[in-house]
């Protein structure tokens, strides 16, 4: 049997333990409450800026935008996204599984000759890929300390600069969507060059707008608005999504250490019941001893 000591001290540690989880779990939901804003508010703003250029690039040659340029891709840099700090459930591992995969299946050729560069936005990401000797910009991991539209847009001109010079022919970014409070999904969308989305024939697109000056340098304006639009909204789902999964975390951490108290006081008071059985019984026999 175990020690009276031993699982009392055991027990006021799970407390203790116990404690800390609720606590991280009320400070999450609290975060999560204004992260869920931002996002819930920032998805009809990305959705119609899309829209917008879609209907405004219509009928316009946009292939020789240099963020649309096609070329043979030899030099890729990846967009990872994590969180600052752990205790989030499997929340960053995935998304590091999701990269090296991602990495694996589409630019093995590239990652082999040394040309897959990855530019973590997170603490988690940037410790675990300089680790494992990844070609790492280290120059914006802290986006989360200050999360906002400037700098994102700093990481967006960043990467749209090492498109347009030629340093990279392929950008991708790897991050957690947010769902609900218990669902993340790992997105793996391409960043640059930009995709030509197909135009659904069913959906009439509207595009009686008074253009000025004209119709060719408002979308020549509107391509770079949108592609940091497009960083600034994976790094707000990002966010929603690490306070999900931490509150999550910590619930369920909550209700362990609740299972874990019931098991240690069942054993404290059958070991406490088993060490006065014992005393009665020694009491017994020391007095059938005397008598």
């Amino acid at each position: 049997m175990p020690n009276l000591k031993e699982v009392k001290t055991r027990i006021s540690s799970v407390v203790s333990t116990q404690q800390i989880t609720k606590a991280m779990k009320m400070v999450a939901a609290a975060k999560l409450r204004r992260a869920q804003d931002n996002i819930i508010q920032m998805r009809p703003y990305a959705q119609k800026l899309g829209e917008i250029l879609q209907n405004v690039s219509a009928g316009i040659e946009t292939e020789g935008n240099v963020y649309s340029s096609l070329r043979p891709i030899e030099k890729v840099l990846i967009i990872s996204i994590s969180s600052d700090r752990g205790l989030c459930g499997p929340f960053n591992s995935n998304i590091f599984k999701a990269t090296v995969a991602h990495i694996e299946e589409n630019y093995h050729s590239q990652f082999a000759d040394g040309n897959v560069s990855i530019l973590p936005l997170g603490k988690r990401s940037k410790d675990y890929f300089t680790k494992r000797k990844y070609n790492v910009v280290n120059d914006f991991y802290e986006i989360f300390s200050d999360l906002n539209f400037e700098n994102a847009r700093r990481v967006a001109e960043f990467a749209m600069k090492g498109f347009a010079e030629g340093n990279y022919d392929r950008v991708d970014i790897v991050y957690n969507e947010f769902k609900n409070v218990a669902t993340q999904i790992i997105r793996r969308e391409q960043f640059l060059p930009i995709e030509e989305k197909p135009v659904d024939e069913s959906v009439s697109l509207e595009t009686d707008y008074i253009f000025q000056p004209n119709q060719e340098v408002i979308v020549e304006e509107m391509i770079p608005k949108s592609l940091k639009v497009q960083i600034f909204k994976a790094a707000l789902e990002s966010f929603a999504a690490e306070h999900g999964a931490r509150m999550t975390a910590m619930d369920k951490a909550t209700e362990n250490a609740g299972d874990l108290l019931k098991d240690l006081r069942l054993t404290y008071n059958q070991t406490r019941q088993a060490a006065i059985t014992k005393e009665i019984l020694e009491i017994v026999g020391g007095a059938d001893a005397l008598g």
